[in-house]
Formats: structure tokens, C-alpha cells, sequence
């Protein structure tokens, strides 16, 4: 039985989401198939982007990460499989796969172009069901890696937000805001040590409101803000038993100082 992880910006509401799991059990019946968010903001590649990035170390070997969030379905952007020593990626080549992928370093990239594999009709507007899905259910499958098409030497990237830094300061932004109202960012546990000294404290930039940086939530009262390392293990603002995102106004991009 093969593990099928599935990011998509196909919602709860519509059937979009579910068609596309039926699509791909007709070819795997046995497929394991774990949604690890369809609540992707629509066309949101940055924020697809980095969910794949936060978790997919996470999973066994082999597993086939499917990620569609397609803004460019219907053009001449092309349809990608990325295969690293551990894991598959499948999605468009939009750079939705890029920050994974710079993670994992060594793989090797083949363009979708297997027609034998699809289905004899695809939507110019759904090809999470009509290829992005079946492609990752054939890999799932065991199907031979080289037989999906072409290799390509080069993937769209998507650019990581700028982190500066000195030995007295980083500044980065936040690149992800969670449905607890915590706000991820750019800083991760790599970065922290390019300081001279064990830093202390986070500043907000916008507002320079200033948080303590703290191991978990309980360690200021309740209301209070604080910075920690999340378990994704990058640096997030948050507020004790509130949301932050919504109390200090923070969005995508807003810059986070560590002091």
C-alpha cells in the first residue's frame, strides 16, 4: 500500500477535493491517502509552498507528496515529478514543489508527458483529477519512475524571503499564518546561531512591539505575546490562549527582528 499526501486549494465545500481521491484510487485501490490541508488560500503557491516544507520530513519513505495549487492550469506551464532518495513530488511547475525540493537537495525532475498513464480526456481546468492525482496513484503503484517522461534540468523556484542578518540581529518576515492565529517565519533554528549571543527577545517591526522568547505558551499569561520555535522549527509570534494574528494585525511578509 503506497501513502498519497495531498495539498490542494480545493476546499471542503465543492467536490473537487474528493473527486480528485476517486480518481486516483481507480488506479490504486489500496492507496493511503492523507489530506494534509485543502485549505490552501486559492492560488496561494507561497503558502502550498511552505506547508509542503513544514512537514513532509515527517513521512515514511516512498511517500508521494501531490501538490496542487495550479493558478496557471490550462497553459503551457508544465506538469512535474521531482523523486528525491525518500519521497516523490508531483504538481506544476510553479515553484509550489522549489522549497521542498532545496531541502532535499539531490533529485531529479521528469516532465509529465506519459499519455499511457492519463486518462484519454483531460480538463484544460481540473488536472489535479486528470493528471497531477493519477500520476501520483501510479507512483504510488510502484510504476517505473523513468517511464513518467522526459528529465528536465531546471524547476521554477520560488524566491525564500530575504533574511538579514548580523551579529546582533536577524531580520526576517513571516511567510505563514496558522488557523490558531500564529504567525510562522523565515527564522529558523540555523539562523538563531548567526547571532553572537543567545538572543532574548523578538520585535515586531511594524508596531515595535516587543516579545520574550519563551519555549511554549504557558510561559507568559495568559493574553500575552511571546515568540518561540515552532515545531516546524521556525521562529512563529504568538499570543497566549489568543489570536495573533488577528490582535497585533500581522500579514504574509511582515518583517520579524530577533534581538
Amino acid at each position: 500500500m503506497g501513502i498519497i499526501a495531498l495539498i490542494t486549494d480545493y476546499g471542503k465545500n465543492d467536490w473537487f477535493a474528493g473527486e480528485m481521491k476517486g480518481a486516483m484510487l481507480r488506479i490504486a485501490p489500496a492507496a493511503v491517502i492523507v489530506d494534509i490541508s485543502h485549505d490552501i488560500p486559492a492560488g496561494d503557491v507561497s503558502d502550498a509552498a511552505f506547508s509542503l516544507l513544514a512537514c513532509f520530513c515527517t513521512f515514511p519513505a516512498n511517500t508521494v507528496f501531490c501538490v496542487v495549487v495550479d493558478p496557471g492550469v490550462g497553459t503551457g506551464r508544465a506538469a512535474l515529478v521531482a523523486k528525491t532518495d525518500a519521497f516523490f513530488f508531483v504538481g506544476p511547475d510553479n515553484g509550489v514543489l522549489s522549497w521542498a525540493l532545496k531541502k532535499e537537495k539531490t533529485f531529479t525532475v521528469r516532465r509529465i508527458e506519459n499519455k499511457e498513464l492519463l486518462p484519454p480526456l483531460i480538463s484544460n481546468t481540473f488536472h489535479g483529477r486528470d493528471i497531477f492525482g493519477p500520476i501520483a496513484a501510479h507512483l504510488s503503484e510502484k510504476t517505473d519512475f523513468a517511464a513518467i517522461g522526459p528529465v528536465i534540468p531546471d524547476i521554477v523556484q520560488l524566491p525564500w524571503p530575504a533574511l538579514v542578518h548580523d551579529k546582533k540581529y536577524l531580520l526576517g518576515s513571516i511567510v505563514h499564518i496558522d488557523r490558531f492565529g500564529n504567525a510562522v517565519t523565515t527564522i529558523d533554528e540555523n539562523s538563531l546561531k548567526m547571532l553572537a549571543h543567545a538572543p532574548t527577545k523578538v520585535r515586531v517591526v511594524k508596531y515595535g512591539t516587543e516579545l520574550p522568547l519563551c519555549g511554549y505558551f504557558q510561559q507568559v499569561p495568559s493574553g500575552q505575546g511571546l515568540a518561540y520555535t515552532g515545531s516546524a522549527g521556525y521562529l512563529e509570534i504568538a499570543i497566549n490562549n489568543a489570536n495573533a494574528a488577528a490582535i497585533f494585525g500581522l500579514h504574509i511578509g511582515d518583517k520579524i527582528e530577533v534581538l
